[in-house]
């Protein structure tokens, strides 16, 4: 069984090397869905029975690993010096830096990568991660999907 939690989030970035407007500071309202397979829990008068998991979990997973630390950010690659020491500049600004230009597909294979380790088989039912889709914008988004990561 597959099930999907979808979650928001806003942050700036910018693609440096990009040839036309990415390459300007700006922002998304990012979302992300998190796909996980497991087996349906049939264990009598456990809270999660009929289960795969509960998607509050899957949330306040998600969230403590991976959206609080990217929501309200600016996701700039660390070889964007410029940018980089501009946001360093700024007292108090939320900065993450990345190893890579934060593309909507660099930024999924993150996500993945991330939240592979954060969702374990706490129940038992096999429960793996099998996808993070990242919308950049509600007609474009990248898939990183088990097997091509």
């Amino acid at each position: 069984m597959f099930i999907t939690r979808r979650l928001e989030f806003d942050a700036g970035h910018r693609i440096s090397t990009h040839n036309s407007q990415c390459r300007h500071l700006h922002g998304h309202r990012y979302c992300i869905e998190i796909t996980l397979s497991g087996n349906i829990i049939a264990d009598e008068g456990v809270a999660q029975q009929g289960m795969v998991m509960d998607y509050s979990e899957v949330k306040r997973i998600a969230k403590s690993v991976l959206v609080d630390q990217w929501d309200h950010a600016f996701l700039v690659y660390s070889g964007d010096t410029k940018v980089l020491q501009f946001l360093q500049s700024i007292e108090d600004h939320k900065t993450v830096v990345l190893d890579v230009q934060p593309t909507a597909e660099n930024l999924a294979l993150l996500a993945f990568e991330i939240l592979d380790g954060a969702y374990q088989d706490s129940y038992g039912n096999h429960l793996q991660l099998e996808q993070v889709r990242l919308y950049e914008t509600p007609n474009c988004w990248a898939d990183a999907l088990r097997g091509s990561v």
